[in-house]
């Protein structure tokens, strides 16, 4: 478990990495427990998701994956009052499961007259202090007439009344007539964007024998490290990991991990989609490439959530097949600790 440095006001995030075995998808009966398909469903909907391998392994992720423009992301973006989510047919065909979080600031908490909790460490609030109101919308106590629902209504009409902008995602079958229709949603696709041809230094991507030999803890700590900081540079699309950079050392001091003769030059594809994607369809993307790529050849799968507080904390996950090693994996779980 690797820390980060800790912010001046809230606790920070933390990374807990796992090397271990998985089994062989059934596409029929996909996995559910155990890392590291618990882990992606454990997240929130995700604001984007990043495939990087081999660039001549393009044309497989092209044939099977991309192509079929049935598996592609969709949400929409729609105008409403809160109060217009907590009524009529939305409410009884949309909400089956889920919690309203709302941060507060301190007269809109006064105002509201809700029941809630200050937000943050104690002594380390900041200047702007906020408030966490929550509420479990399917719990029996959320009827008309139940005080607790009522008062939220309440609030509703007298404070919470203006419009905002919600993303939506149906996990379900889309009831007739759809009662999202009559509040003018605009529809969003997530379609893929496919990098191809990226020239890049590599590093050795195989971890060392001495982690499972020796059970070394320190040598996974460091190939752990090194990997996924450069699996992010990949992501970010960094010319600091480029064949032909030449930076001088005095503006950025990194190098590409490993024995210089370890380095090597090649081609890689990165295909990401961005949008509002549930945990769901990671899950089932995990799965597809597993089943579509060579047994022996590498690939990373990264998500990245939206966050779920003032602060901007959101949790990351990043999946690593090593070459040659068809059921092994690392995971990076980035998430706040509470």
């Amino acid at each position: 478990m690797f820390s980060f440095s800790a912010p001046s006001v809230y606790q920070s995030s933390k990374c807990f990495v796992t090397y271990g075995v998985m089994g062989h998808p059934d596409p029929d009966n996909l996995p559910k427990k155990g890392k590291p398909w618990s882990t992606l469903l454990s997240q929130d909907f995700v604001h984007r998701v990043d495939l990087i391998l081999p660039a001549e392994l393009v044309q497989i992720v092209k044939d099977k994956l991309t192509s079929d423009p049935g598996r592609t992301p969709i949400f929409y973006k729609v105008i409403m009052k809160l109060g217009q989510v907590l009524e009529g047919d939305f409410f009884t065909e949309y909400i089956k499961i889920g919690v309203l979080t709302m941060y507060l600031d301190k007269e809109t908490y006064e105002r509201a007259g809700l029941v809630g909790k200050p937000h943050g460490v104690k002594g380390k609030r900041g200047l702007k202090p906020r408030w966490i109101v929550q509420f479990d919308l399917r719990s029996p106590s959320m009827l008309h007439g139940k005080k607790g629902f009522d008062r939220l209504v309440y609030a509703c009409k007298n404070v919470f009344n203006a419009p905002v902008t919600w993303l939506f995602h149906n996990l379900s079958k889309t009831p007739v007539p759809d009662p999202l229709s009559q509040h003018y949603p605009v529809k969003y696709t997530s379609y893929p964007r496919i990098s191809e041809d990226i020239s890049k230094k590599i590093p050795s991507l195989k971890p060392p024998v001495t982690i499972l030999t020796n059970q070394s803890r320190s040598d996974l700590d460091e190939f752990a490290t090194d990997i996924y900081e450069w699996l992010s540079l990949v992501r970010l699309d960094s010319p600091r990991i480029n064949v032909d950079d030449k930076i001088d050392s005095y503006l950025s001091s990194y190098t590409v991990p490993g024995d210089p003769d370890d380095v090597s030059e090649g081609k890689l594809c990165r295909v990401s989609w961005q949008g509002f994607i549930p945990p769901r369809w990671t899950q089932q993307t995990l799965a597809d490439v597993i089943l579509a790529l060579p047994s022996k050849s590498w690939f990373s799968l990264s998500t990245t959530t939206f966050a779920r507080d003032i602060v901007g904390d959101s949790a990351d996950c990043t999946i690593f097949r090593p070459p040659n090693a068809s059921g092994e994996y690392i995971l990076w779980d980035i998430r706040k600790h509470n």
